[in-house]
């Protein structure tokens, strides 16, 4: 037991502390507020409280919880809603207490089946068990390495009960894992595979791999928080953990909401029984958000050792790093740029570094993709949070506020984002890449003559450019755009993808053709382009038709 000395909001002191070690849980005061050492000098400890602080004074008690800060990792977690602690929010009310544990004993019990006879020999992470009932996935019951003792029979058991004993430890259905440290595996695998967003900028131009890390920069009402709840429903991966850091409470409700009439459209089940929810809102306590970063990577990376495919959407790295801010400033550490903390770029890298695509202990194949929106005030994408980011991660989709004014979604500018793994993911497919090139280069020409004709005008522009600037409105219009609303066009398979962007590269590589013999580009200009424009709209079956008919009618102009 220690004694409070000094409080200052979320930063709390406390003197005799022997034995401490940096990052244990501390309990605080008569109310046991949750609390993890930042800093030990002697027996003084700075103590990092993510509760508020009112009613807690000197001479308060401060008892050491024995354990790092840790998440309580079980078959009850799919399906949930969280705090940054993962103590859950469904029917906790509209005040929580402080005190609650991670999980209360509601009686909820899950259907066991073992998978493993006594008397063998396990390594580590081998499923010993499943449950069947935890979600709209197997949950999988790992083990430590050694020898099945004792396992239990199918049937129904809660949360703490032991279902086995190997090499002498007890396996529960639920365990603790330390959030700040990753959690182990066997290797990286270097092969890329794709994550399937179903937008089709992102799955065309700037893809992000399994096991992959992408920022999404952008200012105030450039649509980051729709864009990610879209990756959140259609992505392929198998688990979605959705972290709110900071964000106002109306989003975190819609996305709850939504999650929960939404069909799972790879399981024919509610989206949100393979969804986790970690609620940080802008009126919960601040430096729980910090906690809820990398309690949201630990859940990731407990269903990745299962072999999941899992990802983390964080929304937004931004709000954390204030809360970052605000304890450095109260703790009086000295500021870098704009009063962040000279270590925000290494706290940056060591979240980013949890993603990856591996082998697990094992011996499945499973992955954390990080996906986290960056919202630089006014906009400012060299702002400290934004720069760093931009250095950790593999994929950036940097929002424009001006394609989002113009009603333009997703408004991902092409010009300012970029795929580092762009390449390599159409290494072994050259049709792909050469896809992908073309249309890359005829945006980038398309901004170049769209700034030259806002000087000498549109008409004055030979008629080559003058299709330059038509191939720049067919792409953006009839490809880039996509209604998040459309039942057939919100999401966009990647063989949908490839006939909408063929459909509109073979219109465009004809205009070209009818210009370079002659054919006055005017006439180009006026004709109908609107079927292949729907295309993104209509079924896959006519995406062909409305390209021969405007195919059609261009041969009308030889």
């Amino acid at each position: 037991m220690g004694i409070v000395t000094r409080v200052n909001g979320p930063l709390v002191e406390v003197e005799d502390l022997a034995g401490a070690a940096m990052f244990e849980l501390i309990l605080l005061g008569p109310n046991k507020l949750p609390g993890e050492i930042v800093t030990l000098r002697g027996g003084r400890a700075t103590v990092q409280a993510y509760e508020y602080t009112g009613g807690l004074a000197p001479g308060d008690r401060a008892d050491r919880g024995g354990i790092p800060v840790s998440a309580l990792l079980g078959p009850h977690l799919l399906g949930g809603v969280y705090d940054g602690l993962l103590r859950p929010l469904t029917r906790a009310g509209p005040w929580l207490d402080p005190a609650a544990p991670a999980l209360t004993s509601t009686g909820r019990t899950w259907r066991f089946t073992p998978l493993v006879e006594q008397g063998r020999k396990v390594a580590a992470g081998t499923a010993i068990g499943r449950v069947d009932d935890a979600g709209s996935l197997a949950y999988l019951v790992l083990s430590p390495a050694g020898e099945v003792t004792a396992i239990r029979q199918a049937g129904r058991y809660g949360h703490d009960d032991a279902v086995a004993v190997v090499g002498g430890t007890e396996v529960r259905l639920s365990r603790r894992r330390p959030v700040r440290s990753a959690l182990p595996y066997a290797s990286r695998l270097e092969e890329l595979v794709p994550l399937t967003t179903g937008q089709r900028v992102v799955d065309l131009l700037l893809p992000v791999c399994l096991g992959g890390t992408a920022a999404v920069p952008g200012g105030f009402g450039t649509g980051k928080t729709v864009l990610l709840q879209q990756i959140a429903k259609w992505c392929d991966a198998d688990v979605v953990v959705y972290i709110g850091c900071g964000e106002r409470g109306n989003e975190m409700a819609d996305v709850v909401a939504e999650l929960a009439e939404l069909t799972d459209p790879r399981t024919g089940g509610r989206l949100s029984e393979r969804t986790v929810v970690i609620a940080n809102t802008s009126n919960m306590p601040m430096m729980a958000r910090e906690a809820g970063i990398y309690t949201g990577a630990t859940v990731a990376e407990h269903f990745r050792d299962m072999g999941y495919a899992a990802v983390v959407i964080a929304d937004s790295t931004s709000r954390w790093a204030e809360a970052r801010r605000e304890f450095a400033s109260r703790s009086a550490a000295i500021p870098a740029e704009e009063g962040y903390p000279a270590d925000l770029a290494s706290a940056l890298a060591a979240f980013y570094e949890r993603a990856g695509r591996v082998t697990t202990l094992g011996g499945a194949t499973g992955s954390v993709t990080i996906i986290g929106a960056v919202s630089p005030p006014g906009g400012d994408l060299t702002e400290p949070v934004t720069a760093q980011t931009e250095r950790f991660v593999r994929t950036l989709w940097a929002l424009d506020r001006d394609l989002a004014y113009a009603r333009h979604y997703p408004a991902i500018s092409w010009r300012e984002s970029f795929s580092r793994d762009a390449g390599a993911l159409t290494a072994g497919a050259p049709e792909d890449a050469a896809r992908c090139a073309r249309v890359g280069r005829l945006l980038a020409e398309a901004d170049r003559l769209t700034a030259l004709a806002e000087l000498v005008g549109a008409g004055s522009l030979p008629a080559r450019e003058r299709v330059g600037l038509l191939a720049g409105r067919l792409l953006r219009e009839g490809f880039l755009q996509q209604s998040a609303l459309s039942p057939l066009d919100a999401y966009c398979r990647p063989e949908r993808t490839v006939l909408i962007a063929d459909a509109l590269l073979m219109v465009l590589t004809r205009c070209q053709e009818l210009v370079e013999q002659g054919v006055p580009v005017a006439s180009i200009e006026d004709r109908d382009f609107s079927p292949v424009l729907r295309a993104k709209e209509a079924p896959e079956e006519e995406i062909a038709a409305r390209r021969d008919t405007v195919l059609n009618e261009l041969e009308t102009l030889r």
